[in-house]
């Protein structure tokens, strides 16, 4: 490591401790010197000058809290000492949209094996989707997923199963509990050895939910788009819809919200409902019927090379750490102004973890009604959550207030990084879907697996996740890339994380560099040349957000 201590911002007046410090030892930085009055563990800052109570805490360049009692230069700032403050944001005239291009020449010309789609748009993966309109379906699809998935070779490892059958083993031989308890169980490699029958088709998908009923029209209006995005995803081949038939979440609300997205909709759509067709055993024999004719017709689409531009990122952070914002979070923001450089588009939701950042985001937004737009969802969605006793203040998790996010405000400024320096071309509302090249805004609530969702439902075909604490989530149509903010969680848990940006920490690379290697990564997994670990796990998180307060 060439430095133990960082400060984010020339403004800033607390400094982040990139290792373990003690109480009494002094580090320098930029020619100055901090002797600390307390033990400072890594991620977490100390302040760079004495503070009264009531002064402002300046990290990244904003407001991110206020000193509740005096603090000592040297001393730690936490939530016995420091409280969530951001100042508040204003539409501007002047615009702020003149950023500095990064250089995209190592990527100029360069292409990923995608499937193409009868609307222009090309997807990273080709999957089948089969779709309940109301949770009434969920049963249906687990009977056709135990029919289809493993038959066809879409199993998942067995490992797992091989290790069930040596505890039933032992159980059988009378091993007490305290034995079985201290089995040395051996893993097996226990891959599903069924070929694929269709070489072309990555998998048959099935979005279980829990909505489409009970609750008000619209958040039957808001499935019903939502999964309108999955239907005319690029990642997706067609899909196979069952229906109840008296639900909230209507067929023709569904068909409505299809055509809002692509007008010349064609790809094949297979809608069975219930309670016309009688019998369940009549709808599931015509549901594996319509699916199987789907799965051939998918199975004739291959994958042919495609521009860049083609590429549509989600960013999204969960399980996040006092290094989140100075590591992963900048590293994809530049990967982000490398895509957009090349005429693609980005993806940052969201909203809740955007506190304290309104004005920058607003002033690069590139009309004044796109600015007005963000302001108005910002502004409402904390007023929803004040009401009801909460606000965006409240977002931090117990596990990001101990790894060194004590404010909202600065998880909020870490968490902008991965949005990059490019202008916002659009704000989008919930879950409408990307139709401008560039940075687009969504909003979303902070909750990791219900903004991933909305993410692919607006058109990411790739979504780059970074985490200091880990998390598993995946998406069931769209690769989700785990990065590591820091080498240890890396090393920790290599299973489900894919890339480490820990190497910016401790100095190995810089942040254009670590974004630049990301980008590479992408193409090959658009290419389909990397299997990421979500993938491989079958990790297929889906959470649909009913518009009420989540934060």
């Amino acid at each position: 490591m060439k430095q133990k201590v960082l400060k984010v911002n020339a403004d800033d007046n607390v400094v982040v401790a990139l290792t373990n410090l003690s109480k009494g030892e002094t580090v320098s930085l930029d020619g100055q010197e901090y002797t600390l009055t307390d033990d400072i563990a890594a991620k977490h800052k100390f302040v760079a000058t004495d503070l009264q109570a009531g002064d402002s805490i300046i990290m990244y360049g904003v407001l991110v809290g206020k000193a509740q009692s005096p603090i000592k230069k040297g001393g730690l700032i936490s939530t016995g000492n420091v409280k969530h403050a951001a100042n508040d944001f204003e539409i501007s005239a002047r615009r702020n949209t003149d950023w500095k291009k990064p250089d995209v020449s190592k990527f100029a010309g360069r292409t990923f094996m995608g499937y193409h789609r009868p609307n222009g748009e090309v997807g990273t993966a080709n999957y089948w989707l089969v779709i309940p309109m109301v949770f009434c379906e969920n049963r249906n699809l687990d009977v056709l997923q135990e029919s289809l998935v493993r038959d066809l070779g879409y199993g998942r490892n067995k490992k797992y199963k091989y290790q069930a059958q040596q505890l039933i083993e032992l159980y059988k031989t009378g091993k007490s509990v305290e034995d079985i308890l201290n089995a040395d169980i051996r893993t097996s490699a226990g891959e599903d050895n069924a070929q694929r029958l269709f070489p072309n088709v990555d998998g048959i998908k099935f979005l279980n939910h829990e909505g489409g009923c009970g609750g008000t029209r619209q958040d039957a209006q808001a499935l019903c788009g939502l999964l309108a995005g999955y239907i005319t995803h690029p990642n997706c081949a067609g899909a196979t819809v069952l229906s109840l038939g008296c639900q909230n979440a209507q067929v023709s609300i569904l068909e409505e919200e299809i055509k809002k997205r692509d007008a010349n909709f064609s790809k094949p759509l297979y809608i069975l409902e219930q309670q016309k067709i009688g019998l369940e055993s009549d709808l599931l024999a015509a549901a594996i019927k319509h699916t199987f004719a789907g799965l051939i017709l998918a199975n004739q689409t291959k994958r042919e090379a495609a521009p860049l531009s083609k590429l549509t990122i989600g960013l999204e952070c969960g399980g996040s750490d006092g290094f989140s914002g100075i590591s992963a979070n900048p590293a994809i923001g530049y990967t982000s102004d490398l895509l957009v450089g090349l005429g693609g588009s980005v993806i940052l939701s969201e909203f809740p973890e955007l506190c304290g950042v309104e004005q920058g985001l607003s002033d690069r937004c590139v009309q004044v009604d796109i600015a007005k737009r963000f302001s108005s969802l910002m502004k409402t969605y904390n007023a929803r959550a004040v009401a009801v006793g909460s606000g965006f203040d409240m977002n931090p998790s117990p596990g990001n207030i101990k790894d060194g996010l004590i404010t909202d405000a600065i998880k909020s400024a870490g968490a902008a990084k991965k949005g990059g320096t490019s202008p916002v071309t659009d704000v989008l509302d919930y879950p409408e879907k990307v139709s401008k090249p560039g940075l687009n805004l969504l909003c979303t609530p902070g909750n990791d697996v219900e903004s991933t969702t909305a993410e692919v439902a607006s058109g990411a075909n790739i979504v780059l996740f970074t985490t200091g604490l880990g998390t598993p989530t995946g998406n069931p149509i769209a690769p989700v890339v785990k990065l590591s903010s820091n080498t240890i969680l890396y090393n920790k848990m290599r299973d489900i994380i894919d890339i480490n940006t820990g190497t910016i920490i401790e100095g190995e690379e810089t942040i254009e560099q670590a974004g630049e290697r990301i980008l590479d990564y992408v193409i090959k997994v658009a290419s389909g040349e990397l299997e990421i670990s979500a993938v491989r796990h079958g990790q297929d998180d889906f959470i649909p957000w009913k518009r009420g307060v989540s934060l």
